[in-house]
């Protein structure tokens, strides 16, 4: 599938900088990126939703038998 990204010319520098660093493609070193905060926030997400559940988990239970 395809996407255009639009970066500032700030970002688009250090992208290229980077991908030259690395000997990787700018696309490449973007799709890792945008997987990594993907998998990140929901790794983030699940873990609160936990704790959540766990610090909670009286009032819940009570909630439940209503």
């Amino acid at each position: 599938m395809a996407m255009t990204l639009r970066l500032s010319e700030a970002d688009d520098r250090l992208l290229t900088e980077r991908a030259a660093l690395e000997k990787r493609s700018k696309q490449e070193i973007a799709a890792e990126a945008i997987h990594l905060y993907l998998t990140r926030r929901t790794e983030l997400f699940n873990k609160a939703l936990d704790r959540i559940m766990d610090e909670d988990r009286e009032l819940l239970d009570r909630l439940a038998d209503q």
